[in-house]
């Protein structure tokens, strides 16, 4: 969390920056704010050009001409080549903790907060306030993008904190999360991490147990909690632990390492023989740094990949397993294609349209981060599919660390936008030239 720290000036100079940042907050906002028209069932005039298209075919999905990009306003346009310019400097990844403090210190809050607004946060989060969320999940749902909603809080092994009320004030985060989510989109789902609930020594050491009251409301309010699998040595508590859950509540864990084609087999074994449903988030990972370095501190066996190549064979092994046991009738068996990888999403499209899965209602739905890979996302809800965004909320103080965390796990990924910010600059000088 970054500390709040004012810059020193008289009531004058302090009135001048928070009517300044206002002022610029209002005229950007006004000059190139989102253009999203309201719905109104009695007229056609209010939607969005490329809307009223009927769904494209799996073999029409197009990821490379970046016609979804005119679904976005100019302010989305220009906004996103800006952060993904600024997000595509390793040095600007490695350096935004010492940036941003000291960036707060000279501008003061008030004028951080509206800067950050109208930049990072405003790409990546869904807002603050109720209002703002709901105003953000409607805008997504209008381009075929389904809500899931994200609390933006952990904890790692000697990160403690005091006492029983940080986790139970989490846990009622947690309950207004399921809240927004209810009504948000079709099977609504939200995501957590254990670690917000427990000390992460206790998910280590003990079994442990998540807050019998949010599982008990998620299921009553009709929405999927999906839990992260977080650090290698907290997994497998999580792995005793949930399955304990699932005879009664669904539970998506997945973070594919060395052996997780066997594990995932002997995961959904379990399942099956406990009767219960079973369901996946499959990713790629993240924390490799981290992970990397504590191996060999500690002198066990590295769990990451030894190679990039590796990584893909492995997903690619866990995406066709995923999709045989739903071309097998195994009803009980549900998956998120978690990915930013263009070559993964258009395998798993091909597989599916050759198995005949069901794209928009099946039990295979795709997931990417708010603000990226819109190239694939927006394509996929255009086409019909199943596609959710991971959408972190809260106040600028709360969420901005918890974003440079993801950015210095996720390097790989930032350094991948190339494509997406390219096809962003193409459709601005479309617009600008007034080409059609």
């Amino acid at each position: 969390m970054l500390h709040s720290q004012r810059w020193h000036c008289d009531l004058q100079t302090g009135s001048m920056l928070h009517c300044g940042a206002r002022f610029l907050h209002r005229r950007v906002l006004t000059l190139w704010s989102p253009q999203v028209p309201t719905q109104k069932p009695s007229s056609s005039k209010t939607v969005p050009e490329t809307s009223s298209k009927k769904p494209q075919s799996s073999s029409s999905l197009n990821l490379d001409d970046g016609k979804v990009f005119r679904l976005k306003t100019n302010w989305e346009l220009s906004r996103g080549l800006l952060v993904f310019f600024l997000c595509s400097s390793p040095w600007l990844v490695q350096k935004a903790p010492k940036l941003l403090s000291f960036t707060r210190r000279i501008l003061g809050r008030r004028l951080w907060t509206s800067a950050l607004r109208l930049t990072l946060y405003g790409q990546f989060v869904a807002g603050e306030t109720h209002k703002e969320i709901k105003e953000t999940l409607q805008r997504l749902q209008h381009l075929g993008v389904r809500p899931l909603l994200a609390v933006p809080i952990e904890e790692d092994v000697g990160e403690e904190k005091e006492g029983e009320g940080w986790y139970d004030k989490n846990a009622q985060s947690m309950i207004t999360c399921l809240d927004l989510s209810v009504g948000g989109a079709p099977n609504p789902m939200m995501q957590l991490k254990v670690t917000a609930l427990m000390a992460a020594e206790l998910c280590v050491s003990t079994v442990g147990c998540i807050k019998e009251q949010l599982l008990g409301y998620a299921v009553e309010k009709g929405v999927r909690v999906l839990v992260d699998a977080e650090y290698t040595y907290i997994n497998p508590a999580l792995t005793l632990t949930l399955p304990a859950f699932c005879i009664l509540f669904i539970i998506l864990p997945g973070n594919p390492q060395n052996d997780t084609v066997e594990r995932l087999k002997q995961d959904v074994a379990l399942a099956e023989r406990l009767g219960v449903s079973f369901g996946i988030k499959l990713v790629r990972g993240a924390y490799l740094n981290k992970e990397r370095k504590l191996a060999k501190e500690k002198g066990y066996p590295d769990p990451i990949q030894p190679s990039w190549e590796a990584t893909n064979e492995s997903y690619r092994h866990c995406l066709d397993f995923g999709l045989d046991q739903v071309s097998q009738g195994k009803e009980r068996f549900e998956m998120i294609v978690a990915t930013h990888n263009e070559a993964s999403v258009t395998h798993a499209v091909q597989r599916m349209s050759q198995m005949g899965i069901n794209k928009n209602a099946g039990p295979i739905s795709f997931g990417q981060l708010l603000g990226m890979c819109d190239q694939v996302s927006l394509a996929l809800g255009q086409a019909g599919y199943a596609i959710y965004k991971s959408i972190p909320y809260g106040s600028v103080e709360e969420v901005i660390p918890y974003l440079i965390r993801r950015a210095h796990e996720n390097q790989s990924v930032l350094l991948g936008i190339r494509k997406e910010r390219d096809l962003l600059r193409l459709e601005l000088w479309r617009r600008i030239l007034r080409r059609p």
